[in-house]
């Protein structure tokens, strides 16, 4: 899972990479124009206690691959970098300032997150829009050269496209056919791409619900997640030495959950994945799938191999395990699950796979 994060500049969002990855950008990699790449370690109470409870050598929870944009030119054509940086990220995160500090300039002058959400999407529009007409023009002149019905039918869902984009509607909104999918299924429109916008507040307004609620209203018609975060008050709390503590000032501030998991829930829920896992001795270890993935699916995440030679797949219940101690013990109790290949994976669920090849 990978996630783009984009803003306009003064927003917070190197702070925030920063915080996700557990990593410092230096002063060189903020002077240049290229993205900048780090990974976040998800955080999950269900593969703490699984690794409590099997004590294993190794522990492997899920990750998120990071991706921080550098700022976007508005209205230039100088964006093309910016542009391709973002084909290979799964979803977008939109950092937008809410935080009222005079010492710190906004690009426009003022604070005011409807105008900055619209200008982000409308550049994304764009990008799409600028895409699909030049595709056009190719379609047009290769079907004067050859009849393909190929290029007929993506001609059509081109056009379908255009007219949805100028309509200033993102393509994320139309349902697609698999047969249609396949047929961009090269090419980098963002539009089509799950976008959160995480609102930078200050920490007195985290549980203002007010401005999330006008948000919402205003952009019901684009498929938006709104998270609210105060960056500022999560890098003091991720200053912390202890756990306690960090768990102490969460509590106060009243922070039920970090930036990074709401973020990991988030992202998870937009791209509609769900997490499973393998355990024993050796090793503990957490695997991201797409809901309703097959039971040879979820091997395949694991390694093709098991995909291909998959015979069968005995399941455990997370909450069983818990409940029951240990796997002897959901043995006894009838719990202890052997499933074929129609068997669909459930979220939480610990898998062994039995494949040979």
């Amino acid at each position: 899972m990978k996630l783009g994060i984009i803003g306009l500049p003064q927003t917070g969002k190197k702070v925030l990479f920063e915080l996700l990855t557990n990593t410092a950008i230096s002063r060189e990699n903020t002077e240049s124009q290229k993205a900048i790449s780090g990974i976040a370690i998800m955080k999950d109470v269900r593969f703490d206690k699984l690794a409590e409870m099997c004590k294993p050598q190794k522990r492997v929870p899920a990750r998120i691959d990071i991706k921080l944009l550098p700022k976007i030119e508005l209205g230039s054509d100088k964006n093309s970098d910016f542009f391709r940086e973002l084909a290979d990220v799964d979803a977008l995160c939109h950092v937008v300032r809410v935080f009222k500090n005079e010492s710190i300039y906004h690009v426009s002058g003022s604070i005011n997150p409807t105008r900055d959400i619209d200008t982000i999407n409308s550049e994304l529009l764009l990008n799409d829009l600028i895409f699909v007409e030049r595709r056009l023009e190719k379609i047009e002149k290769d079907r004067a050269r050859k009849d393909d019905s190929r290029l007929q039918e993506e001609q059509k869902l081109m056009i379908k496209f255009k007219t949805h984009l100028e309509s200033e509607l993102p393509l994320r909104l139309l349902t697609l056919e698999k047969e249609e999918k396949a047929l961009i299924s090269g090419y980098s429109l963002l539009t089509l791409k799950k976008i959160m916008v995480l609102l930078n507040v200050d920490d007195s307004d985290l549980s203002n619900s007010s401005l999330i609620s006008e948000l919402c209203e205003k952009f019901k018609n684009q498929d938006i997640d709104f998270i609210p975060i105060s960056v500022l008050l999560e890098k003091e709390i991720a200053s912390l030495d202890s756990l306690e503590d960090r768990a102490e000032f969460m509590t106060d501030a009243g922070i039920s959950e970090s930036a990074l998991n709401l973020i990991a829930k988030h992202s998870m829920e937009l791209l509609g994945l769900i997490s499973f896992f393998t355990i024993g001795k050796d090793e503990v270890k957490q695997w991201l799938i797409r809901k309703n993935s097959s039971a040879p699916e979820a091997a395949g995440a694991v390694h093709s191999d098991i995909q291909r030679g998959f015979i069968r797949a005995e399941v455990i219940k997370y909450a069983d395990l818990i409940e029951l101690g240990n796997e002897e013990a959901v043995k006894k109790a009838g719990k202890f699950y052997v499933m074929g290949k129609d068997y669909i994976t459930e979220d939480a669920d610990i898998i062994n796979f039995r494949f040979n090849i």
